[in-house]
């Protein structure tokens, strides 16, 4: 007799539907008295030490579109390359940045944007240096799961040409999908989900 295995099935996946600004940020959402601030609004203070950026761009669908109600985080290495965080083991992390960010996209222009430092080099896990980077997570209604990408600064071209997981994405023309341009102290980097353009992901 064949034995009866009584297995649980998978929950169906869901997408992070409309609400997800009211969730995460309800400032922004019009719903004050959750905090006193959206977490993840900012990252800095005046005593953070490094030269000051903006990170800004807009996620845009396979359509050409950009998402207003998408969710970008990013997560970053302070000036020395050192990461806010308990598994850090090089060194203490800047206790003025937390490393750490969260933005929705503007609902008229669909642009998100980022006042953090330039990041330092870090180690690749077999001890190369990166090029430094910031690491995005977008999340958005009709996105299952989150998705990972990175952000690599248009002005490191030595760094960027020695980066390991750079040098990891076998057609060339795609890691310039990771590279935001630089005018002024403004890092642009729009994240194409699907199409012609799309942005590398990263399945971490």
């Amino acid at each position: 007799m064949v034995q009866q295995l009584d297995l649980l099935k998978e929950t169906p996946s869901q997408t992070a539907g409309p609400y997800v600004h009211i969730g995460l940020t309800p400032n922004f959402a019009t719903i004050p008295s959750v905090y006193d601030a959206d977490l993840g609004n900012s990252m800095l203070t005046e005593k953070t030490a490094g030269e000051r950026i903006t990170i800004q761009g807009r996620v845009i669908d396979g359509g050409g579109s950009p998402l207003r109600d998408a969710l970008v985080e990013i997560w970053q290495a302070d000036a020395n390359g050192l990461y806010n965080s308990p598994a850090e083991m090089r060194g203490t992390a800047d206790p003025h940045f937390t490393g750490w960010g969260r933005c929705p996209t503007d609902a008229d222009t669909g642009v998100y944007s980022f006042e953090t430092i330039k990041p330092g080099r870090a180690p690749f896990k077999d001890g190369r240096l990166m090029a430094p980077h910031v690491t995005f997570w977008i999340v958005a209604r009709g996105i299952n799961i989150g998705l990972h990408t990175r952000m690599y600064l248009g002005d490191e071209d030595k760094a960027n040409a020695e980066d390991p997981l750079l040098a990891r994405i076998e057609h060339p023309h795609r890691r310039a999908t990771l590279i935001a341009a630089r005018d002024g102290n403004v890092y642009t980097f729009d994240i194409h989900l699907q199409g012609e353009r799309e942005t590398v992901f990263l399945d971490i």
